[in-house]
Formats: C-alpha cells, structure tokens, sequence
C-alpha cells in the first residue's frame, strides 16, 4: 500500500489549516503551523492568487489529507456519495468518511491520531461487534460496537491516559472506561468540521 513518508507537519502548512494528524502534539505550542503558518518550501511565504480550478483541488487535498485517504479510495467514496439522492452529495461524503472504523476509533477519543487507530486496526487490537476487524475503511453501520481485544486494553487505556481527547460527538456513544463505542446515528453537518467546504469537492468532481 502506499504511503506519505514525509512530515505530516508539510502537510498541515501547505493547507494553511490544522489537520491533526500527530494527536494530541496537535493542541500544542509545538505544533509547525503554530510557528510557520505558511506553506513548505523555498517559496512557501510569497502570495500567489489561486485560479478556481486551484481553491477547489485545495479543499480536495486538504480533506483527502484530514481522514488520510488516497486519491483512488476518495474517489471512491465521492462516486458512492453521488449514489444517495435523499442526501446532498457533499454531507453523504462527509458521512462515508466519518463513519469508517479507524476515524471512529480516534473521534471517539480511543486513540489520538487516525494514523495511530489504523496501526491498532491493522494490528488486530480492534474488534466489531466482538469479531476482529483489521480493515481501518470498515464501514461501520449504526448500533455495531466497537471495543478492544482483552489483550490489548493496557495499551489503549496508556493511550488514553497520555492524550486526553476533547470527547466524542454526539452521533457516537463513547465508553472509554470500558473501551466501547458505538454510532449512534448519522452525523449532521453541524456535528462536523465547520471548516470544510464540500461544496467545492462537488464543484471539483463536477467539472
């Protein structure tokens, strides 16, 4: 499978906004868009006026880059979102991304990063209605519960311990005493990254 081997911080700078994709360093003085909030690179602090073409790839990338997809796996999901007629295409996007195990498993606040939720999926830490799932895209339906393997409790309960998360929303249920988690319902767009602007990801697509 391939995969991003340079900083994840780059990416953060070069989308002008917090993607939050080292946990909890995120919340932190430490973090490289706090300090250099202008792209990477020689060029990085000159201003250049983007075309429309270029603000709607922007959003793209920048929320491909927010639930860690590839660009074929994106793709994907906006042609199954334009599927579902009795949802605007851009909210079912949203809600196809949303409700994958590995960014459950780090809204809900069992681990601090979606990259970190994928190593533990893929590492068989993480069951789905007591059956082990080692797929991070499992799309999980509403009511199924998600928990941890007996043996791996310790290491999430560390986890938790050592990044405090800011709680689960609301669509979820979020038992972190006993490492259970379940959707409890589609989330709406308010329950979602105000910042995002999914109309642009239709107007891309669209083109």
């Amino acid at each position: 499978m391939a995969r991003y081997c340079d900083s994840v911080c780059k990416l953060c700078r070069n989308e002008g906004t917090k993607l939050f994709l080292k946990g909890s360093r995120c919340y932190t003085s430490k973090c490289a868009i706090e300090r250099r909030r202008y792209p990477s690179g020689q060029h990085g602090q000159e201003r250049k006026k983007q075309s429309e073409y270029a603000t709607q790839l922007r959003e793209k990338q920048k929320v491909r880059r927010y639930y860690g997809l590839l660009e074929r796996q994106f793709a994907r999901y906006f042609e199954e979102a334009t599927r579902q007629k009795s949802v605007p295409t851009g909210l079912r996007l949203l809600q196809l991304m949303e409700t994958r195990l590995d960014n459950v498993a780090h809204r809900s606040g069992l681990v601090p990063s979606r990259a970190q939720a994928r190593q533990l999926i893929l590492h068989g830490h993480i069951t789905v209605d007591g059956k082990r799932v080692q797929i991070p895209s499992f799309q999980l339906k509403i009511g199924q519960i998600v928990s941890v393997e007996d043996s791996s409790k310790s290491l999430v309960k560390k986890l938790i311990a050592e990044n405090p998360s800011a709680g689960a929303p609301r669509w979820m249920m979020a038992d972190l005493e006993n490492l259970k988690v379940s959707v409890q319902q589609q989330p709406a767009r308010e329950d979602l990254d105000q910042t995002i602007k999914e109309a642009l990801i239709v107007e891309f697509y669209s083109r």
